[in-house]
């Protein structure tokens, strides 16, 4: 069925004009608030989320692996429900209506309790790696250090065959804090100058900031030298990744500004792993932990410099929600992670 035939097809109530337009007045059926509590259901409270997530009868229906016919009628039933059309007609699709937005951060945590409930790895003593096949899910920035998440996927597989991973980017604008609280996502990694408050945190890797640059860039000679100043850092042509979080612009930049200087950022890219190649062949500065530096060497013409701006020491963290803190899966899965960074750390302490 066509969608937006899906729509008009949907009854209206009572005397109101189409809440297929934004600004519709939905009025629905009067219900007592003990009346809609006893219709609920949690996978009525999963539709609810997936279709202001989705935004999209025919797309939620493929997610939830249902029919679009069948979410019709359910979105129906949350109209009913609530009094509200959750989504409404805005442009050439669907929006959200501000009472939907307020709903959806209770259903998230509806849907992780829900979780916690039922689900039989996150029991107490339900959890056994050599027979299990879990599926975790790890959100995780690509500028780690290269062996990192090869180790975790290894290690993990050593000990648990049966176990599923699933490594999810973490990109510009990604909300991993609501990722963590509905579910999507088990476990976040990656480095922050101040991690979230509101996740728990485990540290895993305390690395060096220094500077990465081609072979024969004039940089290699002067930071032997007095010359090696900050005015030339921040003056030169310097390469970063794409910014993963909304308001900062990465530990680097967010750490200068923070002490009132700014770099010249020539060239952003969103693929760390063709960033060392972009400073071996041209004149970038690239300014990260020493870990990730080092294994650039093996491959590729470039040399490790100091950094003559000081840095905090480049600090990762793993994040996970506090409603997953008890589960023997999830626990025993952040023990795999953090012996994973201890090996790494011992190796480079070694070099």
């Amino acid at each position: 069925m066509d969608e937006s035939r899906a729509y008009a097809e949907t009854p209206r109530y009572g005397t109101a004009p189409p809440y297929a337009q934004p600004d519709a007045c939905y009025p629905g059926p009067v219900m007592s608030q003990r009346e809609a509590f006893d219709r609920i259901d949690v996978h009525l409270v999963r539709v609810l989320h997936t279709l202001i997530a989705e935004r999209n009868v025919s797309r939620t229906a493929v997610r939830l692996g249902s029919s679009q016919p069948l979410v019709s009628a359910q979105l129906k039933r949350l109209r009913e429900l609530t009094g509200d059309p959750i989504l409404v007609r805005s442009g050439s699709g669907m929006a959200p209506t501000a009472v939907a937005l307020a709903m959806d951060a209770h259903a998230r945590q509806i849907l992780q309790a829900a979780e916690t409930l039922f689900s039989p790895r996150l029991r107490s003593g339900s959890f056994d790696p050599a027979t299990s096949d879990a599926l975790f899910r790890i959100v995780a920035s690509d500028y780690l250090d290269p062996r990192f998440l090869p180790g975790i996927a290894a290690r993990t597989r050593r000990f648990a065959p049966g176990i599923r991973l699933e490594f999810l980017p973490l990109a510009d604008g990604y909300d991993y804090a609501a990722a963590l609280a509905e579910g999507s996502a088990d476990l976040v990694i990656g480095n922050w100058l101040k991690p979230p408050e509101d996740l728990h945190l485990g540290r895993l890797i305390t690395d060096e900031i220094v500077c990465l640059v081609a072979e024969d860039h004039p940089f290699v000679k002067l930071s032997a030298t007095r010359q090696w100043t900050a005015e030339r850092y921040l003056a030169a042509d310097h390469i970063a990744p794409a910014r993963f979080q909304i308001g900062s612009e990465g530990v680097v930049d967010d750490h200068l500004a923070a002490i009132g200087l700014k770099r010249r950022l020539a060239v952003r890219c969103a693929h760390f792993s063709l960033i060392p190649t972009m400073v071996a062949q041209g004149r970038l500065v690239l300014t990260t932990g020493r870990l990730y530096c080092q294994q650039q060497l093996e491959q590729l013409a470039v040399k490790i410099i100091r950094c003559p701006v000081l840095f905090p020491p480049l600090r990762y963290f793993q994040l996970w929600h506090p409603l997953s803190r008890a589960s023997p899966a999830l626990t025993w899965f952040r023990e795999q992670v953090r012996e994973v960074a201890r090996t790494l750390g011992e190796r480079g302490a070694g070099r």
